[in-house]
């Protein structure tokens, strides 16, 4: 019954766990866009200030639509992978199986930022260990097959991507497994 409790209690939180969006990290990025837009408006004048207020504002309204999208893949993770599942393979005893998992998924699943991260914050919401989310953001920043294939491999020689990639693969495994030796420490 608590269990139960607690589900209904957790598929209605956000994802992220934040409740407010004014937090310590809102204030701090408040202050510093304050100062550089004082700065630009003592430099160049308060219309460029409003110049790029208003580009950006209409590049937010472009990426709006898939950061939509990345918030409802991240609530459908717990809602559509049963919780004893995810918590099995990617939860906090989940061991080397869980890290490699979370390494494979992060080459494997396309998308950018607008998509990678809430949907990190969903495996975080439906039970999946901090090493877990540490190794699949790694394995997405550094070999993420989207921006490996399409972006690197278009620019640069494949010698060097491949080179670049083998070197990088055991990063994400050796990030997730520090973390996880970390809080073994920390909740002895």
């Amino acid at each position: 019954m608590s269990d139960v409790k607690a589900d209904e209690t957790s598929s209605s939180e956000p994802p992220t766990g934040r409740t407010s969006p004014f937090d310590s990290s809102f204030i701090i990025l408040l202050v510093v866009a304050t100062g550089a837009s004082a700065g630009v408006a003592f430099t160049e004048g308060p219309g460029r200030v409003a110049e790029i207020a208003a580009s950006y504002l209409g590049f937010l309204a472009l990426l709006s639509p898939k950061i939509l999208c990345g918030f409802f893949i991240a609530a459908s993770v717990s809602i559509l992978v049963p919780r004893e599942m995810l918590t099995r393979w990617i939860g906090a005893g989940s061991g080397a199986r869980g890290l490699l998992i979370a390494c494979l998924a992060g080459a494997l699943v396309p998308g950018g930022p607008s998509m990678i991260f809430p949907l990190a914050a969903g495996f975080r919401a439906a039970g999946a260990s901090l090493a877990v989310l540490i190794t699949f953001v790694t394995a997405w920043s550094l070999y993420g097959i989207n921006r490996t294939v399409i972006w690197e491999m278009s620019f640069l020689h494949i010698d060097f991507v491949l080179l670049r990639v083998l070197i990088c693969l055991p990063l994400p495994l050796l990030a997730g497994w520090f973390v996880a030796q970390v809080m073994r420490q920390v909740t002895r």
